[in-house]
């Protein structure tokens, strides 16, 4: 993988195969122009590419040019300084993805940084990429991924059959389900399948670790558009419980008894404002109010509730829950703490 850096005579090869790269037909004055010799000299250079295995091919025309056509078999590639650098942070990050492709991703990684020139190699490995928590996702199949990718390009309806979380590995599989598949997306390190279910008439997402594509797939269907226009914002909202806005369905506001320092880190998107040295207004929701009540708990002080009486009713249902299970069983003998 040669590292185009210089305009000498000797890298004009490497500059004609670059342009070559990146547009599909190119006239061959054009090509004599931007490279700064005659047609002559660039009819000889084509030679010489296709002499060391590029597949470049003459474009018949008024004009006349080259066109760099896939071959049988990959012949080395060329990428500047700023591709290449890009290239190695992808692959860094496909370890994350969950695609079960580390081992390939990896080994293109040790390649590409092989041949990079010394200071290249230095900003790649400047790079600190965290994939903390992706390591024991679930991976997905890449011929999984390929088919459920293939059905979103050709816009074929999805069967498939699909295991529900907990769902022992002995247990009667369900009947296959079917989805009109619209987009095929990552999220914290998962792969997901966004799709419109025709038998609920609705949306609906698909954990890709969970599916198991039938071939052949269904019949092709006209795609949708997503609510909102924007795949990233409505995923976002659907995870968070909500079916339109990216907002939390169960919003509520509260003072807690510690200064905004303690608060900030651990209010997630919530908005925190200090109200003096030692109490801070902290706006937050969650996916229900019962769980909302208990993400606020977890904060050990005092907790005034400003609103709404929904949140104050789920403290209240959350401390009989509490007080409840603080109680030992009639007839069995108190759980004792850890001891230290």
């Amino acid at each position: 993988m040669p590292i185009a850096s210089s305009t000498t005579t000797s890298s004009r090869l490497l500059s004609l195969l670059s342009m070559l790269q990146a547009r599909r037909d190119w006239p061959g004055g054009l090509l004599a122009e931007r490279l700064g010799v005659s047609e002559r000299t660039v009819r000889r250079d084509v030679d010489r590419l296709r002499e060391l295995g590029y597949p470049v091919h003459a474009v018949k025309g008024p004009d006349g040019g080259y066109r760099l056509e896939a071959g049988s078999q990959m012949p080395p590639l060329l990428f500047d300084e700023e591709q290449a650098v890009a290239l190695a942070v992808a692959l860094r990050i496909a370890v994350g993805t969950g695609a079960g492709i580390e081992e390939a991703a990896a080994r293109a990684l040790a390649t590409v940084r092989q041949v990079l020139p010394t200071r290249l190699r230095q900003r790649v490995d400047a790079l600190e990429i965290n994939a903390a928590g992706h390591g024991t996702d679930p991976q997905v199949d890449t011929v999984v991924l390929l088919a459920l990718s293939a059905a979103v390009r050709a816009r074929e309806e999805l069967r498939f059959d699909y295991r529900s979380a907990g769902s022992p590995d002995d247990a009667e599989p369900p009947p296959p389900r079917r989805v009109q598949p619209h987009h095929l997306v990552v999220r914290a390190g998962r792969w997901y399948v966004l799709g419109w279910d025709p038998d609920r008439g609705d949306w609906r997402t698909y954990r890709a670790d969970r599916m198991t594509p039938r071939v052949p797939t269904g019949p092709r269907f006209v795609p949708r558009e997503v609510p909102g226009g924007d795949v990233a914002a409505f995923l976002a909202a659907r995870f968070k419980g909500s079916e339109s806005a990216n907002t939390w369905p169960c919003r509520g506001e509260v003072v807690l008894d510690l200064p905004v320092a303690e608060v900030a880190p651990f209010a997630g998107d919530g908005v925190v404002e200090p109200l003096g040295a030692t109490r801070t207004r902290l706006t937050t929701g969650s996916w229900s109010w019962a769980a909302l009540a208990a993400a606020l708990a977890r904060f050990d002080t005092e907790i005034d509730v400003v609103s709404p009486p929904e949140l104050r009713a789920a403290f209240a249902d959350l401390s009989r829950r509490a007080n409840r299970a603080a109680r030992p069983e009639q007839g069995l003998p108190p759980v004792s703490g850890p001891r230290g």
